[in-house]
């Protein structure tokens, strides 16, 4: 029995990691890889959307009588891989250069 959860628990690790990653020929992309990495493995993407977003939070002290305002500018691209009518759409989110999400999107054309 305890073979089995292993092997189970194992499946699922491999799984959802795979979730976390695309593949391009014979490279694997995962979340955290550079804009650069992406592209030298995977080509030119079908297209590619760039804007900003202002991220800021409030720091303040006990009393209350000070907040600060702090903010962070972040670059976010989003590119989506077509890779055809065989496989999913790819969408990719990078944040300051960073990959940080990938999604299946329909098939491709």
């Amino acid at each position: 029995m305890k073979h089995i959860q292993l092997s189970v628990l194992l499946l699922g690790l491999v799984i959802s990691n795979a979730a976390f990653a695309l593949r391009c020929g014979h490279s694997v992309i995962d979340l955290g890889n550079r804009k650069n990495e992406v592209y030298d493995k995977c080509g030119e993407p079908a297209s590619i959307e760039t804007h900003k977003k202002l991220v800021g939070r409030t720091i303040q002290n006990s009393n209350r009588t000070l907040g600060l305002q702090e903010y962070e500018e972040i670059e976010i691209e989003e590119w989506i891989y077509d890779f055809g009518p065989r496989r999913l759409k790819q969408y990719l989110r990078f944040e300051n250069g960073r990959l940080r999400e990938i999604k299946n999107l329909g098939r491709g054309d």
